[in-house]
């Protein structure tokens, strides 16, 4: 297995260039681990709190499924400590070779991919119009931040490292607040751009807005400005949210692939 990626992994990703996104982005940058065979294994681990990328072929044979969970455990990501993000095949081999070992793993999340070309504009009406953030908006973004990472419980940080975070975020001109006709910033939504694709993240409304339809309008602005801006936008969800997925599909996202995590 080496430890440097090239053109041939980027090659193999673009099999599974939906629900393999962000691999595709961080094998990249710098990793914790990094092994692949540039044919039909790759795993990567950019480090805590983030799950653990493996891909493999849809043809992947039992002996190749076993070689990844050697080498997974080998490199002490077995250690209960740690999630996998992996197509099903691999997890249901994982899950019953942790339990020969005396481990317990389960799917933790069961993720869709969706990508949205044609965006629909929503049917419901909201008060309030898009706003992008700037370096003015540095304070609100902080407690946005706090907000979503608070309740996500995962990557918090402390306020200091919000305020880098959200600097940084405002210099890239592609994150976006809903503001109501107060004038108060009640939900966010950023895309992140990869080669020809752009994913929205950090969909975020705050608490007592919610189910008033401004992350669907906010979400549908955003859609629209990747799309302009020449990128094919998409977006992870967890598929057990029936709502939001149905939100995000009457708004023109069309489901390409399905993945899960598993810890």
């Amino acid at each position: 297995m080496d430890n440097q990626v090239d053109e041939r992994d980027y090659s193999l990703l673009e099999r599974d260039r939906y629900t393999f996104f962000v691999m595709r982005r961080i094998i990249g940058a710098e990793c914790s681990l990094l092994l692949t065979d540039h044919e039909r294994l790759i795993i990567c681990y950019t480090g805590a709190p983030y799950p653990v990328w493996i891909w493999t072929l849809d043809d992947a044979r039992a002996e190749e499924y076993e070689n990844a969970y050697r080498i997974s455990r080998e490199n002490g990501l077995l250690d209960g400590e740690h999630t996998f993000n992996i197509k099903y095949e691999l997890a249901d081999y994982f899950i019953k070779r942790a339990a020969d070992d005396d481990l317990s793993l389960k799917i933790t999340m069961n993720m869709f991919a969706y990508d949205c070309m044609n965006p629909i504009l929503p049917e419901s009406k909201v008060d309030g119009n898009i706003h992008r953030c700037t370096e003015k908006d540095i304070d609100d973004l902080v407690d946005f931040l706090e907000l979503f990472h608070e309740e996500v419980e995962i990557d918090k940080k402390s306020n200091a490292e919000y305020r880098q975070d959200a600097e940084n975020c405002a210099k890239t001109g592609r994150l976006y607040f809903w503001v109501n006709d107060q004038g108060k910033k009640i939900a966010s939504c950023q895309y992140a751009p990869t080669g020809d694709m752009a994913s929205l993240n950090f969909v975020y409304t705050q608490k007592a807005y919610r189910r008033k339809h401004y992350a669907e309008n906010l979400v549908y602005q955003v859609t629209k400005i990747a799309r302009d801006a020449g990128y094919t936008p998409m977006l992870y969800t967890n598929a057990d949210y029936v709502a939001s997925n149905a939100c995000y599909e009457k708004i023109g996202y069309v489901l390409r692939g399905k993945l899960c995590t598993i810890g």
